[in-house]
């Protein structure tokens, strides 16, 4: 071993120690602000069912319906890949899994919709029924692993309505066995940060009438006005939402057409690849990164339907407009009718196969300390496991697999996704 070298320093401790005082509240506030991602599973969609429509068999229906789709439309893995310009090398995989899903879990997140798609003629039963139906899905594990339901928004001419309904629901939850782990709630056309905090204030009376527990109730933030992504004064409203949130928002969710409708986009142009929604999607992005709120696509209102040409063409939009969102790192859709969801999964699923072997082995590479002809940082060993946990969760990948390419276990998996603050800078050093 060569001579040690002599290590010398020339401040005082107490420069460090005065330093770290002096951004205490930075620390503080880090930690309150960008905790990170959760770490739980994120659905790779949003079914909305009108609350009129909801049934107990709505979710089998989904799922029966697109089977049959498929078995009209592309009978055979290589009906199926020729549509979608699947390679050779995926096809069968691909469509063998699609199918799959489609018969074990259609639906990975179902939202009971009292907003635009109702057209119900008594929304308190409705939203009596719907409590009931969803409570009673959970317990026979019929439910979706998540579901809840969409309620008016906050804008003076529904507000009461809204707050109706969400009281109703949530009551009836709580009367039929109590909250579901699963439960989401959507907070449609948000405009001023101030709607948040009002929405909030709603849940926390709930919260106080049931003795819950403090914050137990979370929710989404639609994002389908030009107010909130930019606001009067020129700031990004939807920064300041989820900050009005007060910990609660799980998700931004942007919303196609009223967002471009807003914008004066004719309709033959409002979707999900138009520069408004790329720039809008952008904005909810980077405001979100880091504070463990997720931001979801919208949808494409083409829907899968009629002569098999017609079907051929719409599935190519939906799974070039999903495959899009992916390669964007916006990992959940909207998806409206029950055809959609064979390209849904179509898309998810390719997008994890073809990158699996890779992402894989860089891992390993990266947690053996084994180098490679890539050099990895923790920030992208965090991307790394975040793309093969969501490949698990979504059932394009199987635990099995991932663990005899990386040597890895989902414990593992979980640690490298979601360090704690601090880790990464650590691990670099």
């Amino acid at each position: 071993m060569g001579q040690q070298e002599k290590v010398s320093t020339s401040l005082a401790g107490a420069v460090s120690a005065g330093i770290s005082a002096s951004l205490a509240a930075v620390d503080a506030e880090l930690d309150r602000r960008y905790p990170g991602d959760p770490g739980t599973r994120q659905p790779v969609h949003t079914v909305y069912v009108p609350g009129n429509v909801f049934g107990a068999g709505t979710i089998r229906s989904w799922g029966d319906q697109a089977l049959a789709a498929l078995d009209e439309h592309a009978g055979d893995a290589d009906a199926f890949a020729a549509v979608l310009g699947l390679s050779d090398d995926l096809a069968e995989d691909v469509y063998r899994r699609v199918r799959a899903k489609l018969e074990r879990e259609p639906v990975e997140d179902l939202r009971v919709d009292f907003e635009d798609g109702y057209a119900g003629r008594d929304e308190d039963h409705d939203a009596a029924r719907a409590a009931r139906l969803i409570s009673e899905a959970y317990k026979s594990g019929t439910a979706a692993p998540y579901m809840g339901i969409r309620m008016k928004c906050m804008e003076a001419a529904v507000r009461d309505r809204g707050i109706r309904t969400t009281d109703i629901f949530l009551t009836g939850l709580v009367e039929n066995g109590g909250l579901p782990d699963g439960l989401v709630l959507t907070l449609p056309k948000v405009t001023y940060p101030e709607q948040v905090s009002a929405f909030v204030r709603l849940l926390e009376a709930f919260e106080k009438a049931h003795g819950l527990d403090a914050g137990r109730l979370g929710f989404e933030i639609q994002i389908e006005t030009s107010q909130s992504i930019l606001a009067a004064d020129g700031t990004a409203a939807v920064a300041r939402m989820i900050d009005a949130a007060e910990g609660r928002a799980t998700g931004l969710h942007y919303g196609t057409f009223d967002y471009s409708a807003c914008l004066g986009v004719s309709a033959a142009y409002q979707a999900s690849d138009h520069p408004a929604a790329d720039h809008a999607k952008a904005i909810m992005q980077v405001a979100a990164a880091g504070t463990g709120v997720r931001v979801s696509d919208g949808s494409t209102n083409v829907l899968p339907v009629g002569s098999t040409e017609h079907v051929h063409e719409a599935w190519r939009l939906h799974y070039g407009l999903t495959r899009r969102a992916l390669a964007r790192a916006y990992y959940q859709g909207w998806d409206m009718h029950p055809g959609h969801i064979p390209t849904r999964y179509a898309a998810v699923f390719a997008f994890y196969r073809e990158g699996f072997e890779t992402a894989a082995k860089r891992l390993s590479a990266y947690a053996n300390h084994a180098g490679g002809d890539v050099m990895d940082e923790p920030a992208t060993a965090k991307a790394l496991s975040s793309y093969l946990l969501r490949g698990i969760d979504c059932g394009a990948l199987d635990t099995a697999e991932v663990d005899a390419l990386t040597g890895l276990t989902r414990a593992d998996l979980d640690h490298f996704s979601a360090p704690r603050r601090g880790d990464l800078t650590a691990t670099a050093q």
